[in-house]
Order: structure tokens, then C-alpha cells, then sequence
């Protein structure tokens, strides 16, 4: 044991630096003080000072996704806890590894309903692999690597831990923690050897990729498998940056808005090799795509995690393994004798590239041909990160990921995402391109984050797309019918620099709305004389103005006497 007595901040500071964190995601609070004054002045830790709870939890989430490390965020208690609740569901659906740790009250005012207090155990119970609250100072090493191993093993996933105020102020002496250790699961043989059996066998073999606890070794570990055998491949619902999109064993993605001739293959394929994949709602279109609980066809199944056996899917054969050593012994048995089904690889190849060759859509700006420019322009290793909305079946679609973690998005469907995943793919390698796709209402969840970007002096594009630009929003539709909407019942995409084209507003008027003030008839202000005699006089000038011009002083009503 040390004989140096150190604060509980300071040791949960250097238990962090330890474990390898180099970069914490955060809005300060008075919660945890203790650990801001244990950051002042050291150089092997940054903090990244986030402008609301819900976009520091979600960059934290981006840079475990990156990294294969859990990335971590600060929040306070209560109000910052529940906004960053929106992360660690995205790191919960997502599998991705991530160490929240909330401030909390005083051990001493604990179940008195004190003041923004939570009981972080129910709250994020559910979403969370861990959730816990450290009350000895001396017992923080134990508790971080504990995190940091149940956020890495099995599936990954979050951790939540709880700071009570008093406890990171408490002087303590504690010998320091071990290093977390990354811990793979390995195949059984004989599960390897059932499976290149299997896969001798079939005439149609198909490969699904997902799930987390992928990393560079397993993915190119996966392409020389895949390579030396000819197989179809397919990924899951924004997971397509697990295989180069330009291989020729690459079919495409099977999620939201599918290629039919991919789903054609995938229900006329006789064995089924999904590694990693839990099959989700997105990915199984509801359940409705393989059948349920047990698949139409002969299916091998792998996953990481012992929970995620059998949960859903009943399959043919059931292997408990991380990707990269399942991979690698396959990789290692060589190609199969006969590859009977090469040539109809090469035909799904040829249908996933028809589908993202550009089409017209109706409007002036064309989403199609911009995703070919970019694949054309960007680098293979830039990284494209969007949040969930209509507008992100564009670059979902029609944008070719080239790169190991070259997307950024959220399989959870979480709006807000583009954002803060952009600021924290900069900060994890600036020396790649980062584009950001969001809708108008995607990017006003957590536009506030462009001051973090700005004050981090990140260079990003962000790629905002309007509802006048996703063609296909039935919300805009609808909205005509809605009291007092000025959305488009027919929206016009409108390209930067052309001339704005004449619309359909609300009532059905030809020409554009005058002002966007409030129809009916103001009431002068209340105050002092002379505010109400300015306010007579403006009213008066505008009324003759108008008498001149031929035009109503508001829209919607006829021009009148003051």
C-alpha cells in the first residue's frame, strides 16, 4: 500500500490515466469537483468541456467505438445523468465499450430525496452492463478495473459508477490497480471444423457481419477468409465498414431500405454464416426476415457474449467466440476444395453497385450523385458519421465505406449522433477527414457541440440536409394539415446557388410568405407613455406604407386605418 494519502479524486484521476484513458468527454459539475481540481495541471489526461450531457455521453461512445477502449464521460447528478442517458443506450444497442461516472450526493444525505438525487442502480439498470456506487475511496482502483473489464468482455457494452461528493474528497491510502487486459474468446476446434464442413456443403452460403469487438486484426483477418473462398458477404444495419464496399465479395447491407436483390439472396441462401450479427429489428425487418425462433435455414450463429445464446434465434449451431480469433481459425484452414458459388458472388457484387449508382430524384438537388461525388473525392480513410432521420438513407446507401471504422452511426436510431461522433472522430485522428451527415431536426439535438468543436479547433464538414432535401418525408407531407405550419406540401430541394423556385405555402399562395410575424393584431405595449405613443407611431407608418404600396401591413390581412 502507498504511504502517500491522496484525495478520492486524485486516485480516481490517476486509476483512469492507468487504465489508459487519454481523453474524458464532460460538462463540469459541483458533483464532482474533487476529480476537476485532481485534472488542473497534468499534460497525460485531456478534458473536452461538452455543452450538454447527451452529446459528451455520445462522443464518449464514438471514441470506445474507435479506440476498442471504453471511452469515458463526467457527468453531475441528477439533470446531467438523465441527459446522458441518451449515450449509454447507444453504447447499450450498439455494443460498444463506455465508463460513465456520475457525480452523486453525500453519502450522509442519501435517501432523503436530497437534492438531485437518483438511484443510478434502477435508473440505469437496464441499459447498462454495470451499474454500481463507489462509497471507499480506498476501494476506487478495485471499482475501475473492474469497469473497465465488464465494458471490454463478453459484448461490450457500459458501465455506469456512481461518485458521492464526500467520497471524492476523502484523504485516503490505497495500493493502485492492475491495467485492464483485453480478453478474447476463443472457438472451440471442432465448431471451426463443423463450420468449413458446413460451408463445403452449401450451395448458397451467405456471410452476415455485425455486433461489436471488432477490431483491424479481425477485419483483415475476415477479407482473407472471404477472399480465399469466394463468399458472399453482407453486413448488418450500419455496419458496413466491417468489409471494404468495393470487394468483390461484398453484397451489400441488409437494414433499413435493403437492396430486394440482396434480400432475394438471403432467402434463397441454404447456410447461413452470421458472425457477431444478434440479428436485430433492424436487420431482421422485425423478426420477419429468417423466421423465428428457428431460421428457414441452416444457420451458424457466433457471439461474444454467453447472454446473447439462444436469446433469440434458435440456429443449427451455436459458438461462443470474440470475431478476431474466430476469423483467424478460419483463415487458417484455407480454401475450401469447392467454391461452387463464385460466380454468383460476383453477380452480388454487380447488384450492390447498380444500387448505389446515382439516380434522379425529384428537385434541384440531387443526394445520389453527391454521395458519388463523394466516394469519388474523399479518401478511403475519412470517416462519415450521421445520427438517425430519413436523410441518412443517402450516405447509409449510396456512400461506399472503404475503411475499418470509416462510420460512425448509430444502429440504436438515436437523433443527434452526426455531431458529437464527428468531434470525437477529429479528436481521436486528426489527421482524417471527418464528414457529418444531419437532418435539420438530427442536428438541432445537440447543434450546441459546434462550440465544443470551435473551441477545440476541430476542422470538420457538417452536412446539414433539410426536409426540403430528403424527397421522401412523409412528416412534410403531413405537416401542411397541422395548424399554423409553414412546412411545404410538396417540397422543392433547392441546390446552394440556384434560384429560389416559387412554392406552395400553407394556404396554398403562389408567392413566398412577406414575414414570418404572427397574423393577428397586436396588442400595444404596456408601460410608460411614451413606449405606447412609439409603438401608435410605427403602427401608423407601416398603415401608410402600405395604403401606398397596395400591400396588407401582416400577411393575411387587408391593409386597415390606424
Amino acid at each position: 500500500m502507498t504511504t502517500t494519502r491522496r484525495s478520492g479524486g486524485e486516485i480516481l484521476i490517476d486509476e483512469l490515466v492507468r487504465h489508459g484513458t487519454d481523453r474524458i468527454f464532460g460538462v463540469p459539475g459541483e458533483s464532482y469537483l474533487a476529480a476537476l481540481d485532481a485534472l488542473h495541471g497534468r499534460n497525460d489526461i485531456a478534458f473536452v468541456i461538452c455543452r450538454q450531457e447527451g452529446g459528451a455521453a455520445m462522443m464518449a461512445e464514438a471514441d470506445g467505438k474507435l479506440t476498442g477502449r471504453p471511452g469515458v464521460c463526467f457527468v453531475t447528478r441528477g439533470p446531467g445523468a438523465t441527459n446522458a442517458s441518451a449515450g449509454v443506450h447507444i453504447a447499450r444497442q450498439d455494443s460498444t465499450p463506455m465508463i460513465l461516472l456520475v457525480g452523486q450526493i453525500a453519502r450522509e444525505a442519501r435517501d432523503r430525496e436530497a437534492f438531485q438525487e437518483v438511484d443510478y442502480r434502477q435508473m440505469f439498470g437496464g441499459i447498462a452492463k454495470w451499474v454500481a456506487e463507489i462509497e471507499d475511496a480506498r476501494r476506487i482502483p478495485e471499482y475501475l478495473h473492474r469497469a473497465f473489464m465488464t465494458a471490454t468482455t463478453g459484448r461490450p457494452g457500459p458501465v455506469v459508477l456512481a461518485l458521492p461528493e464526500d467520497m471524492l474528497t476523502d484523504e485516503v491510502m490505497t495500493e493502485p490497480g492492475r491495467p485492464w487486459q483485453q480478453v478474447r474468446a476463443h472457438p472451440d476446434p471442432a465448431a471451426v471444423e463443423t463450420t468449413m464442413t458446413w460451408l463445403g456443403e452449401a450451395e448458397r452460403p451467405l456471410v452476415i457481419l455485425g455486433g461489436g469487438g471488432w477490431d483491424q486484426d479481425a477485419v483483415t483477418a475476415l477479407r482473407r477468409f472471404v477472399e480465399a473462398n469466394d463468399l458472399p458477404t453482407a453486413v448488418g444495419f450500419r455496419r458496413q465498414d466491417y468489409l471494404d464496399n468495393t470487394h468483390r465479395c461484398y453484397v451489400g447491407d441488409i437494414g433499413i431500405g435493403a437492396n430486394p436483390k440482396l434480400l432475394e439472396r438471403l432467402d434463397h441462401a441454404d447456410l447461413l454464416l452470421v458472425i457477431g450479427a444478434r440479428l436485430g429489428e433492424m436487420t431482421s425487418d422485425g423478426y420477419t426476415r429468417l423466421g423465428l425462433p428457428r431460421p428457414k435455414q441452416r444457420m451458424i450463429q457466433v457471439l461474444n457474449g454467453p447472454e446473447e445464446l439462444g436469446r433469440v434465434y434458435q440456429p443449427d449451431l451455436l459458438i461462443q467466440a470474440s470475431p478476431g480469433p474466430f476469423v483467424e481459425a478460419l483463415a487458417a484452414r484455407g480454401p475450401l476444395a469447392s467454391r461452387t458459388w463464385a460466380l454468383g458472388t460476383a453477380d452480388g457484387h454487380a447488384a450492390y453497385l447498380e444500387n448505389i449508382a446515382p439516380l434522379e430524384i425529384p428537385g434541384n438537388v440531387q443526394m445520389p450523385a453527391i454521395m458519388a461525388e463523394l466516394r469519388a473525392t474523399l479518401p478511403a480513410e475519412a470517416i462519415v458519421t450521421n445520427g438517425a432521420g430519413n436523410y441518412s438513407a443517402w450516405c447509409n446507401r449510396f456512400y461506399s465505406y472503404r475503411a475499418f471504422r470509416s462510420q460512425l452511426a448509430p444502429t440504436s436510431g438515436s437523433m443527434g449522433y452526426g455531431l458529437p461522433a464527428a468531434i470525437a472522430a477529429k479528436l481521436a485522428h486528426p489527421d482524417r477527414p471527418v464528414v457529418c451527415f444531419a437532418g435539420d431536426g438530427c442536428f438541432l439535438m445537440t447543434g450546441q457541440e459546434l462550440a465544443t468543436a470551435c473551441q477545440q479547433r476541430l476542422a470538420i464538414v457538417s452536412w446539414s440536409s433539410t426536409t426540403a432535401c430528403t424527397a421522401r418525408s412523409a412528416c412534410t407531407r403531413n405537416a401542411s394539415t397541422r395548424r399554423g405550419s409553414t412546412a411545404r406540401s410538396s417540397p422543392t430541394p433547392i441546390s446552394p446557388g440556384s434560384p429560389r423556385p416559387t412554392v406552395p405555402w400553407g394556404s396554398g399562395s403562389s408567392a413566398p410568405r412577406r414575414s414570418p410575424r404572427r397574423s393577428h393584431r397586436r396588442s400595444p405595449p404596456i408601460g410608460r407613455r411614451s413606449s405606447r405613443s412609439s409603438w401608435i407611431r410605427r403602427r401608423s407608418r407601416r398603415a401608410s406604407r402600405s395604403r401606398r404600396s397596395g400591400l396588407p401591413p401582416w400577411p393575411g390581412r387587408k391593409a386597415e386605418s390606424v
